[in-house]
């Protein structure tokens, strides 16, 4: 049985460690930012660089440790599979999201379930057998472990009170230890791949030098290594890459005006379709969301936009999701699904909507929705109240609460993907598959239409209440089967929309009414990848690695964001260290300033997508791409 260390104790001891040098920054760390350096110190407490793989159990064993977990060996299993070569930073990161720590009080409720005459003890037989006959069984030798504890045992029993303080402070010293090694040894930093303890350009207010886009040479490293500042160090790390390039963007305050979208004078003559859908915020920072089929009968004149759906949030309430960007991918089926060709993508754009505008000839196309996911992010904040979602009357009878029937009465508008008031069974489906991970069948849905308001053999919206309000009468009022599916559908606990975003497509044609329907829901696909890498080595500039013409950076600027691709045509993979410091009122996809990223050989891979933080203000991209190997 192995548990993990408390997660308030741990969180406060890192409060108290940072506390000198946090007075000391004008803006203090964000949740999300320590728990990026708890796993940078716990990384580097193991390996020499972030760059570094964890090749074997023992190495990821060890660095769970450090960072205050003590992992199973059905933990470790999970993750190290007898297919699993090596896992890198960003897996390990993955991990430490996924395995809680567990609090002191989890730890000491365990264990009071044995002891029968709450002394704060248990009898050493009553603590063998729960260990090797329960659960993931203990071995004899890890039992006896326990029990040679001389600090916790005594006459036979085990002081699981003082087992537990003992078991905090060790956890608690483990990441204090790699958090002091961490702020001690300077270097370590520049190995980073992020560097939000550094003091990120994204929190950074004072103003930055534009600078001048160029490939930096080993004499510009000389030239500028005695000026000081973040320049100088910036450009003293690069001396230990291969080579560098580097690129600057500076994008005005909602800059590109003449890219806008217009729609086309003749449309509200045209055949239109619409069809709504969703991007969901995963665990580990995957996306995922609807996928299309469209079918054009003749050759015509297709005008087709796609923005955030804009729901009847209550007063007062936030609508993070309408900042989200949103784009629209077009690829035409050919002789399979497998082959498909990118015909276009939504990059023009007025206020939240993106639009493309032109031919399509007869033919089955793919339409595929994507974020670039530098506003669709995992948020950690407090939520002072839970909303109530049910509540019984005086005669004991339970109802809805209206907070949770309006919450209710939004899901139903992104889950009626053709808008039509009612959900089919193919609608509902997709509800079943997010929440659940199970389909209806049609059996299960004529029971469904028996019991509850439908027309047309479709559920309507009162329906769709009405079941769940039964699912809160099957669990006596209990509310935690109620609040999965509201987690699933990206919604916290005061209710608010924070890790989804749905969207909406309308699709005009001149000569034809077009089909769409809505086919898979699942995270980037490899089409999609392809689909993005295409279009900026098509339309974006690019620049070749100095003495390594097999490596070039693709960069192509849009209104509101711009992309960076690496292509390696080389017959060896590369490993390839991107720096954003200096870039100015910017956000990137991956959160981090500084990473890695690993190209296979003969293969094209997008890099990063960067924002403005602030679309009012002046942004200044400015990115050195590194060869590391």
């Amino acid at each position: 049985m192995a548990i993990s260390p408390g997660s308030d104790a741990t969180f406060s001891s890192q409060k108290s460690m940072l506390s000198e040098s946090s007075r000391s920054k004008k803006f203090p760390l964000t949740e999300e930012e320590l728990f990026y350096m708890n796993c940078r110190a716990a990384y580097l407490t193991v390996f020499k660089s972030s760059l570094d793989n964890i090749i074997s159990k023992d190495q990821l064993y060890l660095a769970l440790q450090h960072a205050g977990r003590n992992p199973s060996q059905k933990t470790i299993n999970k993750y190290w599979t007898p297919q699993t070569a090596k896992l890198n930073f960003d897996d390990f990161c993955i991990i430490l999201r996924k395995e809680k720590p567990t609090s002191n009080a989890e730890l000491l409720k365990s264990f009071k379930q044995l002891d029968v005459n709450d002394d704060g003890s248990v009898l050493h037989t009553d603590l063998y057998k729960l260990l090797t006959k329960r659960g993931e069984k203990m071995t004899r030798e890890e039992v006896n472990a326990i029990i040679n504890l001389a600090d916790v045992n005594a006459d036979g029993k085990f002081d699981y009170i003082k087992f537990c303080k003992l078991y905090m402070t060790t956890s608690e010293q483990c990441l204090k230890t790699a958090l002091e090694k961490l702020e001690v040894d300077s270097k370590l930093r520049r190995h980073q791949f992020g560097s939000h303890i550094e003091g990120s350009p994204e929190r950074d207010p004072s103003p930055v030098p534009k600078p001048s886009p160029r490939i930096i040479r080993k004499t510009d490293q000389e030239s500028f290594s005695n000026k000081g500042g973040t320049r100088s160090s910036l450009l003293a790390t690069t001396r230990k890459f291969k080579t560098s390039v580097s690129f600057t963007i500076t994008m005005g305050a909602n800059s590109n005006r003449n890219w806008k979208l217009t729609e086309p004078n003749s449309t509200k003559e045209w055949q239109c379709v619409q069809s709504k859908g969703c991007f969901f915020l995963e665990e580990n920072g995957e996306i995922i969301s609807h996928q299309y089929r469209m079918h054009i009968a003749q050759r015509s004149m297709v005008y087709l936009t796609i923005k955030p759906l804009n729901l009847s949030q209550a007063e007062g309430k936030p609508s993070p999701w309408l900042s989200v960007d949103t784009a629209l991918y077009i690829l035409k089926e050919n002789e399979n699904q497998a082959n498909l060709q990118l015909m276009c993508f939504t990059e023009l754009r007025n206020r939240e909507t993106f639009g493309w505008t032109g031919d399509l000839g007869p033919g089955i196309y793919w339409l595929i929705p994507s974020t670039t996911g530098c506003r669709l992010r995992k948020e950690i904040k407090p939520i002072t109240e839970e909303a109530q979602l049910v509540y019984r009357d005086e005669t004991g009878e339970l109802f809805l609460t209206k907070e949770f029937r309006s919450t209710l009465s939004d899901i139903f508008e992104v889950i009626d993907l053709d808008g039509n008031g009612l959900l089919s069974l193919e609608e509902y489906n997709f509800f079943e598959l997010r929440t659940s991970g199970e389909k209806c069948d049609e059996d299960a849905w004529a029971v469904c239409r028996e019991n509850f308001d439908t027309k047309k053999n479709e559920l309507t919206r009162q329906g769709f209440m009405d079941l769940n309000l039964m699912e809160a009468n099957d669990r006596e009022g209990d509310p935690r089967d109620l609040w999965v599916t509201l987690h699933s559908m990206g919604y916290n606990k005061a209710l608010e929309l924070t890790e989804a975003c749905p969207f909406v497509i309308d699709i005009y044609a001149d000569k034809c009414k077009p089909k769409i329907k809505a086919v898979h829901m699942e995270a980037c696909s490899g089409q999609l990848e392809k689909a993005i890498c295409k279009s900026v080595v098509n339309k974006g500039d690019a620049k070749v690695m100095d003495g390594y013409e097999n490596i070039v950076v693709h960069t192509y600027k849009r209104d509101t964001w711009i992309t960076s691709v690496i292509e390696n045509k080389s017959d060896n993979k590369v490993i390839i260290h991107i720096n954003n410091e200096l870039s100015k009122n910017c956000v990137n996809n991956r959160g981090l300033d500084i990473f890695a990223v690993e190209v296979a050989p003969k293969s094209t891979m997008v890099c990063q997508h960067v924002m403005p933080l602030n679309e009012q203000q002046e942004w200044i991209y400015y990115c050195v791409y590194s060869l590391i190997s």
